[in-house]
């Protein structure tokens, strides 16, 4: 049994803005609550296969994940991440919104092993952080189409 979040919401930045900056894992901790730090892995430019290694904590536990760029088109960033205690895709659909962008936010997360027995509270706690990572997110991205202007 999985746990799937996904919200939608649109940002004033322009969607190749948005994409690029999305490409970036390394990003999350300014706007992702239960990330503690991501750090990429390799070097040069970011492109599929990338990868970072994230530290996130989520009711007091703290999670290691290496995530990898699984897909970068114009129009969808995915990223998967696999742990000891969990696997995860996290996805975002970019599509222009008027002068705007439209952005979808999707995460689908297993935990494994014990951790499965908590995915019912799991559960509830990232709707709660989805809520929070994107309205942040949104913020972020709102900045980088002020300061473009």
């Amino acid at each position: 049994m999985s746990i799937v979040v996904a919200r939608r919401f649109t940002v004033a930045a322009s969607a190749p803005a948005v994409r690029e900056y999305l490409l970036d894992l390394g990003h999350a901790a300014e706007w992702d609550p239960a990330t503690q730090h991501v750090v990429r892995d390799d070097a040069g430019p970011v492109a599929v296969g990338s990868s970072w290694h994230s530290v996130a904590k989520v009711l007091g536990l703290s999670t290691e994940l290496r995530y990898t760029l699984a897909e970068a088109e114009p129009d969808r960033v995915t990223f998967h991440g696999r742990g000891e205690g969990a696997t995860a895709t996290v996805g975002f659909t970019v599509r222009p919104a008027g002068p705007g962008t439209e952005v979808g936010y999707h995460v689908d997360l297993e935990m494994h092993g014990v951790a499965k027995l908590a995915t019912p509270v799991m559960k509830v706690e990232f709707e709660k952080l989805a809520t929070e990572a994107t309205g942040r997110l949104a913020e972020v991205l709102n900045r980088l189409a002020a300061q473009a202007h």
